[in-house]
């Protein structure tokens, strides 16, 4: 009952004691999410890198922007406290993600909410609006703090997004999407 009672409110807070393999034979296709803000250089990659990570890689995640700048140095600073690497990484335009197939796609901002454009098969749509740590701060340091507290919002929301996606519902459904 107790499980029961966890998933009716949320996927993230059922009792799972361990997760049952898939087999080969019954694995089907991970859910696809695209992380999208304005600049594609903090939020989004922030959220992408994490969603990877914290999934075993067993996700795949992409982001962009609708106005791409170069890749934040404080975002690859924080996630490299984090053990991942994303100091090799492109910014990319949302117009590269325009005709592929997402299950989510995920605004983190209200700028790109606004010109997201449709994507095939209609995927499930979510909007975080989560405010941009560049803008925040008189010093770098106080940038800094902007985006720690934004990789910690972020890895919480993911925290809360990962049993969705990895439910096994979901599993059905994405594979019939």
């Amino acid at each position: 009952m107790l499980s029961a009672t966890g998933t009716a409110l949320h996927p993230g807070v059922r009792l799972a004691l361990q997760p049952p393999e898939l087999s080969p034979v019954t694995r089907r296709r991970s859910p696809r999410v695209l992380f999208l803000c304005t600049g594609n250089s903090a939020r989004s990659q922030i959220a992408e890198a994490l969603l990877e990570e914290r999934s075993g890689h067993t996700l795949e995640a992409r982001s962009a922007g609708s106005h791409p700048k170069v890749l934040h140095p404080n975002a690859v600073r924080v996630l490299a406290e984090r053990g991942i690497d994303i100091a090799d990484r492109s910014t990319k335009h949302l117009r590269r993600f325009a005709r592929m197939h997402f299950d989510y796609v995920i605004t983190l901002c209200d700028r790109v909410r606004e010109v997201c454009p449709e994507f095939p098969k209609h995927p499930r749509l979510a909007h975080w609006s989560i405010p941009d740590p560049a803008l925040e701060g008189d010093t770098d340091d106080a940038t800094y703090r902007a985006f720690e507290r934004t990789a910690r919002e972020l890895e919480s929301r993911i925290g809360f997004l990962l049993p969705l996606l990895t439910a096994p519902d979901n599993h059905e459904e994405t594979a019939h999407a």
